[in-house]
Formats: structure tokens, sequence, C-alpha cells
């Protein structure tokens, strides 16, 4: 039941929660009510609660009880109260007088906190989390499809293994993933920003957006300028983070070796580069398998996709690999039903699990992903890699 906190406006924050309610007096009183009930999982602090007591007391339940949320309702909001409350903890900053964003937040808050409970179990206040992998999905040509397939691959690890899965848009000027699947970006990576250098697993889970059963969303930035915003640093973090609440975590990223993509790769176990049998996309294919041995990116870790792979344009599987000199490690099949499914809104493994394509993918992931080899052996030769790219 959740506890709201303050008297002053009470009344009013109270309907806005949902459900019944418990009030407590005082902060030393909500943190009384959260240490006697291991179910609770939603503190609302109202605006008479004076504000470093607020965000000492949700520093406090950060590290403690991460799976409690911790919202602010304030007379006034700034970005310094945002920057300040983000830091400490505090889920989300609303306006005292907007019910609206009251409810809204509340709502988003409990799909965090069922998402660390669901990560760690009710009896885990402080997980270790998982061991997850990273997947950069690249392609170097843009309009091969990247990411139609990272969406429909993230879609088959969840459905197919039963694994928890995220989908990271890393495009962060263009990124596509949103209006593919018919998500409101209400939270995108731009308000990770606060949280910078000391972002946690809490912190990361009120960035995502919650899709489908065992599959959540980072969503690209929306307003222009944004995208310049965010370091390759807070790159690393985010998915140092988001390792140890997923099985596997998919990025979707730009057509361009661009500082944040080579921050993704070096933190990935599994290069997915994708291709289409045409020359301009063959010959930045070939351009892109040079530049990851430049950077010494170890071989194994990498896999060619070929999409539309049964288009009848003049170049058969033979000419693709001899062209790129690299084995083609899955046949994506041309269909007309993949462009009906992003006009759509629903990626095809989702509505058509048994289709050609949705099947190619499912594949791909059960072979190249789910029985890959030795993730520490994995880790050892990124490890170098990274070394060696700091050192040129």
């Amino acid at each position: 039941m959740p506890i709201l906190c303050g008297q002053a406006a009470a009344g009013v924050l109270a309907p806005s929660i949902g459900g019944q309610v418990r009030e407590a007096g005082t902060l030393q009183d909500a943190a009384r009510m959260v240490e006697e009930d291991p179910a609770e999982t939603l503190v609302v602090i109202g605006p008479d609660a004076p504000i470093g007591d607020a965000l000492a007391f949700a520093s406090t339940l950060r590290l403690h009880r991460p799976a409690v949320g911790v919202i602010l309702a304030r007379d006034q909001v700034d970005v310094a109260l945002l920057t300040h409350a983000l830091r400490a903890g505090v889920r989300e900053v609303v306006p005292a007088d907007d019910p609206m964003a009251l409810a809204a937040a509340c709502q988003r808050s409990g799909e965090v906190s069922r998402r660390l409970i669901g990560a760690a179990g009710p009896d885990a206040p402080a997980p270790p989390g998982r061991d997850g992998q990273v997947v950069t999905v690249f392609a170097a040509k843009g309009g091969c499809g990247k990411t139609t397939f990272a969406i429909n691959l993230g879609v088959a690890l969840a459905r197919d293994a039963g694994l928890r899965v995220c989908v990271v848009d890393l495009d962060l000027a263009f990124g596509d993933v949103a209006i593919s699947v018919q998500l409101e970006p209400a939270r995108t990576v731009v308000d990770a920003l606060p949280m910078a250098g000391h972002l946690d697993r809490t912190g990361a889970s009120s960035l995502l957006t919650r899709y489908r059963p065992n599959l959540d969303v980072l969503l690209a930035p929306v307003t222009p300028g944004d995208a310049e915003k965010i370091p390759p640093s807070l790159v690393t973090e985010l998915l140092g983070v988001l390792r140890g609440l997923f099985d596997y975590v998919i990025v979707d990223t730009p057509a361009q070796f661009s500082e944040h993509v080579l921050t993704a790769m070096d933190a990935s176990a599994h290069h997915v580069l994708l291709t289409t049998p045409d020359v301009p996309a063959l010959k930045n294919l070939r351009i892109t398998l040079d530049m990851l041995d430049l950077l010494s990116y170890p071989r194994q870790i990498r896999s060619v996709v070929l999409n539309r792979a049964d288009s009848k344009v003049g170049l058969g599987l033979d000419d693709v690999e001899r062209v790129v000199r690299w084995p083609v490690a899955a046949h994506i099949p041309s269909s007309r039903d993949v462009p009906v499914s992003v006009n759509r809104g629903e990626p095809l493994a989702l509505s058509h699990p048994g289709h050609p394509v949705s099947q190619a993918i499912g594949k791909f992931a059960r072979l190249r992903l789910t029985a890959a080899g030795d993730p520490a052996a994995v880790s050892r030769s990124r490890g170098r890699a990274r070394g060696r790219r700091r050192m040129a």
C-alpha cells in the first residue's frame, strides 16, 4: 500500500496515487513504515517536507530498498531540483498541483519496482544482478533493415528463450525504435544525464519503457540537440548497469563509426554486422570489417547477417562472401510483410512467429547468441581490444 508523507496537500495528492494510501506525518514515520513492510514499493513525499530531508531519505532508501520508488511532489520544479533529486535516487519530481502527472509517475514507478523485483526476487534487497551480454547491431549503410532486425532479435530472445532483454536505441539523433513499435518516449537516454557517474540499477530501470513481458526498451532522445549532450562515458555506464538487469542488451546503432558506437562495441560480447546484396552495402561492410580488424576487435565475436538474401538483384551468396571475404552467418529472406509490420508498429517476430523472416532471426539467435562460446574468453578479448584502441 503506497505511503504518502506530508499533510499539507494530502487530500489533493492521495486520489492521484490510486487505491488505498497510508499517510505518514513525517519522513521518520515513512521510514518506519517502509521498514515494517517488506512488500512496500512506493513513497510519495509531499511539498511540505524539507527538500534536504527528502533527498536524504531517498538516498538512504536507494541503498537499502532499491525496489521502493520515491516520488517528490513540489510546488515549484526546476532543473536544479531535478538534478539533485535524481542524484539522490528520487525516481520522479512532479508539480504538486498536477494530479495527472503524479498518477503517471506512480504508474511508471510501479513498473520500475516490478522489474527490479522480477530481476532479483522479493527477498534480495541488494542483488548481485545478472551477467548479461551486450550485442551491438551495426550496418555502415542506411536502409539495410538494422533497426527492424534489432527489434525482432530482441523479441525472439525474449519470447523463444524466455530471457530478459533490453533493446537500446543508440541512434541518438535519428532513432526509430520508438516509432517502429509505437512507444511513447516519456523517458529517454537523455534523462540519464543527471545520474552520470553514479548510475545504479534503480536509476537505469527508471529510464526504461516496457514493451512486452521480458522485453524493455531504452529510447533515443526526441528533442533536437539532445544527442550532443550525451557523452560516450554515459553509454559505457548505461550498458554496464543494464547488463546487470538483463540477459541480453541489444544495441541498435546509427550507420557510422561514432565514438558512441565504438563504446558500445567495446562493451559487446557480439557484433552483428548487417548488409544487403547490393554493391554499396557490401563495399561498406568490407570497410567495416577492415576497421574492426584495425581496432583489434576479436574476430570470433562477429556475425555477418545478409538481409533480403533472396532478392533477385544479380548477386548470389557466393558473390557476397567473395566480395566481403567473410562467411555469412544468417540469411534473412526478403518479404513485403516486413515493411507492412513496420508501418503497423508490430514486429513480425511478435505478430507472425512462424513467418520465414521470424524463423530466420530466431534461428540466428539460437545458434549464434544463446549457444555461443565462453563469455569469459570473449570478455578478455574485448578488454584487450579496448586497451589497444586507447593506445592507438
